[in-house]
C-alpha cells in the first residue's frame, strides 16, 4: 500500500490547476472538446479527494459496530470513483461531443487551447511518472495487467489509470483540434469530446470491476492458500485441512478462517496449544493475515 500517497497528492494539485485552465482556455475559445477535457479534470479532482478519504476512513480503528476495522471503506470510496468517472466524465463529455457535432462550431483563437493542451500534457505527464513509478515499486516483476488484477490497493492503480487516460485524452484533443482547425472542419471539436468520452467510460468500467471485485470479498491467491494448507498440515496434530476462507479486508488486512481435523486421540487442551501453534506459525510467514479463525471439525 503507498504509505506517502505521493502519486495522489501530485494528482491533486496537478488536476486543479489543469481543470481551471481548461474551463477558461475553453470558454474563450468556445471549444467542446476543451470545456469536456475541463470536465474530465474536474472529476479527477474530485476524484482524488474522495481516495484520501477513504484512504484516511480506512485506517480507522477496530470498534463494537466494525469489530474487523473500517479497512473496506477504500473499496466503497473507489467504487464510488469509478463510477464519477463514468457519469460524470464519461457521459458528460459525449452528450456534450455529440451537441457540437449536431450543430458545428468554429474554434475561436485556436492558439490558445494549442498552448494550453501542451502546458497541460505536461503537468498531467508529470503526474503520470510519479504514479507509474510508484506502481513499479509494488510490481514485483509481474508484467503490468496481471500486478493491477493481484493488487489489493486500488488507489494505485486508480491514479495509474487516470493520469494514463488524462495524457490520452490530451492527445486526442490535441490531435483532431490540429485537423480541424487545418481543413477548416469544424464538427471534429466536438468528435474528439466523445472519443474522450468513451474513452472515460472504457476506463471507469475497467475500475469498476476490480472496485467490485475487492468490495465484495475478494480473497488471497490460490498458490498462498495452498502454501497455508502445507503449512498447517505440517503440525504433527492436524489430519487435513478441511477448508480455507479468506477476504481481504483492506490490502494489508486479511481475515482467514480455517477448517482443521486434528487427530481424534488429543484431547480440549491439546488442540488450543496447536491452534495457537498454527496461528503463530502463519502470522510468521504471512504479515498480511492480521485475523485467523481455526474451527475444528470431526470431518
Amino acid at each position: 500500500m503507498i504509505k506517502d500517497n505521493k502519486s495522489i497528492y501530485s494528482a491533486l494539485a496537478a488536476n486543479l490547476l489543469i481543470a481551471i485552465t481548461k474551463f477558461i482556455a475553453g470558454g474563450f475559445t468556445n471549444s467542446s472538446s476543451m470545456i469536456s477535457e475541463g470536465i474530465h479534470s474536474m472529476v479527477d479532482t474530485i476524484n482524488q479527494v474522495l481516495l484520501l478519504y477513504g484512504l484516511k476512513k480506512s485506517k480507522t480503528a477496530p470498534d463494537q459496530s466494525r469489530p474487523f476495522g473500517y479497512g473496506k471503506e477504500l473499496y466503497f470510496w473507489s467504487f464510488i470513483v469509478a463510477i464519477l468517472i463514468f457519469g460524470l466524465g464519461g457521459g458528460i463529455s459525449i452528450y456534450q461531443g455529440i451537441q457540437h457535432m449536431i450543430k458545428p462550431e468554429p474554434v475561436n483563437n485556436p492558439l490558445i487551447n494549442y498552448g494550453v493542451l501542451i502546458l497541460c500534457l505536461l503537468f498531467e505527464g508529470w503526474s503520470l511518472r510519479i504514479a507509474i513509478r510508484e506502481f513499479d515499486q509494488q510490481r514485483n516483476g509481474l508484467t503490468w495487467w496481471k500486478a493491477i488484477v493481484k493488487s489489493k490497493d486500488p488507489s494505485s492503480f486508480l491514479v495509474l489509470f487516470e493520469d494514463g487516460a488524462a495524457v490520452l485524452g490530451l492527445l486526442i484533443v490535441f490531435i483532431f483540434m490540429l485537423i480541424g482547425h487545418n481543413f477548416g472542419i469544424d464538427y471534429m471539436d466536438g468528435l474528439a469530446s466523445v472519443l474522450v468520452g468513451l474513452l472515460l467510460v472504457f476506463v471507469s468500467a475497467i475500475l469498476a470491476r476490480e472496485s467490485r471485485s475487492l468490495l465484495m470479498g475478494e480473497g488471497i491467491a490460490p498458490e498462498t492458500r495452498e502454501k497455508i494448507k502445507l503449512l498447517v498440515e505440517k503440525d504433527p496434530s492436524v489430519i487435513r485441512t478441511s477448508n480455507i476462507i479468506s477476504t481481504y479486508q483492506s490490502p494489508e488486512e486479511v481475515l482467514l478462517v480455517i477448517i482443521v481435523v486434528f487427530q481424534p486421540d488429543i484431547d480440549t487442551e491439546d488442540i488450543t496449544d496447536a491452534i495457537n501453534r498454527i496461528r503463530e506459525a502463519i502470522r510468521k510467514e504471512f504479515k498480511f493475515i492480521k485475523f485467523i479463525i481455526i474451527q475444528p471439525s470431526e470431518d
